[in-house]
């Protein structure tokens, strides 16, 4: 997340907040924010929010997602937020909102995730 300026921002169990600023190194041909950067972010959202749920010692990994991008990704701050919607032992399921922070506040992509979670060997 660093790499895309994404920043850590509410952390609740089972719920977590990421900020992105405005970057124009994010942009794609018309001037929008790219579907990959906001996949990205709210790809770690939910995989965050699973996370918090997650025994000691446990690793989170994304099973499948599924996205959709509801309007073009304009303005100068985006929040994506990761909320769990079903913690199982291994599978759990969650739900993603990026929205523009930018007056008035507007949802521009959902996500729906599986996380796994992961024991080391």
């Amino acid at each position: 997340m660093a790499t895309l300026g994404a920043t850590l921002g509410r952390v609740e169990a089972g719920e977590v907040e990421l900020e992105l600023p405005y970057s124009a190194a994010l942009l794609q041909q018309h001037g929008y924010l790219h579907a990959g950067a906001v996949t990205a972010v709210l790809d770690s959202a939910c995989g965050y929010a699973a996370y918090t749920l997650m025994a000691a010692g446990q690793e989170v990994l994304t099973t499948e997602f599924s996205v959709h991008l509801l309007e073009p990704a304009a303005g100068e701050r985006f929040r994506a937020t990761g909320r769990v919607i079903r913690a199982g032992r291994t599978l759990t399921v969650c739900e993603g909102l990026f929205a523009s922070l930018d007056a008035p506040e507007r949802p521009l992509a959902t996500m729906t995730a599986t996380l796994m979670a992961l024991t080391p060997r």
